[in-house]
């Protein structure tokens, strides 16, 4: 298989002219801003209240828990679907990949289901 620069140009002018477009507007916007501080814009700012308490604070590991919930589906889905396209050329090996993969996540979801994330109060 040769390698040849042509068959890459496309993606190298697409990053240059996203990279230019990028950092013109990025500049743009950085010159015509209007930059007056004041205490209000400086203030703290946590989802339309004042903020309450250290940021640094103890947090319920259900949170923790529902995050490790949503990127085990969220992986599942980005994987599942690429599989099942190219199933008919991966062969027996890809399938069984495939298994032991969505077997591991199931020991995730079984973990979580263990540990109460599904239940929240």
């Amino acid at each position: 298989m040769e390698f040849s620069v042509n068959e890459y140009l496309p993606v190298l002018i697409f990053l240059v002219v996203a990279s230019l477009l990028a950092s013109v507007i990025i500049g743009f916007s950085y010159l015509i801003s209007v930059r007056k501080p004041d205490s209000e814009k400086l203030s703290q700012y946590e989802c339309g209240f004042e903020a309450f308490s250290e940021a640094r604070s103890r947090f319920d590991v259900r949170f923790y828990l529902v995050a490790i919930l949503f990127i085990i589906f969220d992986l599942e889905i980005a994987f599942l679907f690429p599989w099942a396209i190219s199933l008919g050329t991966i062969g027996i090996f890809g399938f069984w990949s495939m298994m032991i993969f969505l077997g591991i996540l199931t020991i995730g979801f079984i973990y979580e289901w263990k540990k109460g994330a599904l239940d929240w109060e």
